[in-house]
């Protein structure tokens, strides 16, 4: 299963968790904002500060690496996840889903069904 140590990245920003989702498959830091910005529809927008900011803290915690990509432009940096950032991203998407079934009936009764 899972160790402590994954345990330890939650709960995860929702920069974060938006970033590390991007990440399924390699892409370019661009490639992330755009891509966080649609899943988000909008209400997370990533600065290239605050983007390269936090790929790097998630390189240094060994959730993403770069790799190369053939046939890419050279001057962009792609990156991926590692094992330990798609255990924790599992992770924070149970986290997540348990909050939401737990509260499900109590937003249902506020909103009168």
């Amino acid at each position: 299963m899972f160790t402590k140590k994954e345990k330890d990245y939650l709960p995860l920003t929702e920069s974060t968790f938006y970033i590390i989702l991007s990440l399924v498959e390699p892409m370019h830091g661009y490639g992330i904002m755009q891509n966080v910005e649609e899943m988000s529809n909008g209400t997370v927008k990533l600065g290239p500060g605050t983007l390269y900011g936090a790929l790097n803290k998630l390189e240094k915690e060994k959730l993403i690496i770069k790799v190369h990509i053939e046939q890419a432009e050279e001057r962009r940096k792609y990156y991926e996840l590692t094992d330990l950032g798609r255990n924790v991203l599992k992770l924070e998407f149970e986290r997540l889903s348990r909050l939401v079934n737990a509260s499900r009936g109590t937003i249902e009764k506020l909103e009168g069904r």
